[in-house]
C-alpha cells in the first residue's frame, strides 16, 4: 500500500488549520493505541476526526464495526483509498457535535467506545458530549494536548485541577496512558500529546449530578477566593450558615475548592440542598 504522505500528495490534499489536523502514520504505534483502548472483536467503535485514516486502518482491523465521522469533506478521496481494504467502516462526514445521541443509538444500537486523535481545539466539547449524554460509551481513549490530558487526571490541591476534572470524576475514571512526541505527527504540531483513556462507570447514577456540577462551578467561579466566598457569592447565603456546614464536614472554613475531592463536593451538595434546594 502507499505510504499516507503519498496518497496525501496524490490527492492534492491540504491541511486546513481551521480543524487542527495533524495525522499519525506510525502504523506499530497506532497498533498499540488501540490495544491500550482495549478494542475486541465484539466492539463497536465511533471514531472522531479520522483524517487520512490512519488509525481508523488499525481499528477496523481488530473491531467488529467503525463509525467514522469527519468534519474535513476534502478528506473523502483520500479516506477512500486508505480504507479501502475494509468493509466493515463507514465514514460520515458530519460535525460529531452535531450528531444527536438518538441519531447515534439508532445507527449503532448498543454499545460502543469511542477511539480519537481529536483536535486540540476541540479536546473538552467532544469528550463532554459523550460523558453527558444518556447514551454513553463504553470508554473513550483519545490523543489529545499533554498538558490538557494531565489536567483531566489531576487531583484535588494539583495546580490543573479544576471544573472539567471533577466533570469527567462525576461519569468515569480517567488515566494517562502514555505521551506522545510531537514528532510522531505531520505535519508536527507545536506541542506535545498524550492518550488517555476513560472508563464509564455508573457509580454516582443515582446521584443528581446536575446540582453538584452547579456547586462545583460556583467553588470555582472565582478561583483565587475561599470556597465561603464563593457559595456567598454564588448562592446568596450568609457567612455563618456556609461555614456552619463547612464544620460540619471537617473542613477549613479557609478552604478553597481546589482543594475538595469529589466526595466532599457531593457531601457539600447535600447539605447545600437541603437547605436552599439547588
Amino acid at each position: 500500500m502507499k505510504s499516507v504522505k503519498e496518497v496525501l500528495k496524490e490527492k492534492n490534499f491540504r491541511f486546513n488549520k481551521q480543524f487542527g489536523q495533524n495525522f499519525i502514520t506510525d502504523s506499530n504505534f497506532l497498533a498499540s493505541m488501540v490495544q491500550s483502548a482495549a478494542i475486541t472483536s465484539d466492539d463497536i467503535v465511533v471514531e472522531v476526526g479520522p483524517g487520512a485514516g490512519t488509525l481508523t486502518r488499525e481499528i477496523a482491523k481488530v473491531a467488529k464495526k467503525v463509525y467514522a465521522f469527519e468534519i474535513d469533506r476534502n478528506l473523502a478521496p483520500v479516506l477512500e483509498e486508505t480504507l479501502k481494504d475494509f468493509n466493515n467502516v463507514e465514514v460520515f462526514f458530519k460535525d460529531i457535535q452535531k450528531v444527536t445521541q438518538e441519531e447515534l443509538k439508532q445507527l449503532i444500537g448498543g454499545d460502543y467506545k469511542v477511539v480519537a486523535n481529536i483536535p486540540y481545539y476541540i479536546t473538552t466539547p467532544i469528550i463532554m458530549k459523550f460523558l453527558e449524554q444518556d447514551y454513553k460509551p463504553k470508554s473513550i481513549s483519545v490523543m489529545i494536548q499533554k498538558e490538557v490530558a494531565y489536567r483531566l487526571v489531576s487531583k484535588a490541591s494539583d495546580a490543573d485541577y479544576g471544573v472539567i476534572t471533577l466533570a469527567i470524576g462525576l461519569e468515569g475514571q480517567a488515566r494517562i496512558v502514555k505521551e506522545v512526541s510531537r514528532d510522531m505527527f505531520y505535519p508536527v504540531p507545536n506541542v506535545d500529546s498524550a492518550i488517555i483513556r476513560i472508563d464509564i462507570e455508573d457509580k454516582y447514577k443515582d446521584l443528581d449530578k446536575s446540582k453538584v456540577k452547579k456547586v462545583i462551578k460556583a467553588a470555582f467561579s472565582m478561583r483565587r477566593k475561599t470556597l465561603t466566598n464563593c457559595l456567598m457569592s454564588s448562592f446568596s447565603l450568609n457567612r455563618e450558615k456556609i461555614e456552619n456546614i463547612l464544620n460540619e464536614l471537617a473542613l477549613d472554613t479557609k478552604v478553597r475548592g481546589e482543594n475538595l475531592d469529589l466526595d466532599n463536593f457531593i457531601q457539600l451538595t447535600q447539605k447545600l440542598d437541603n437547605i436552599i434546594k439547588l
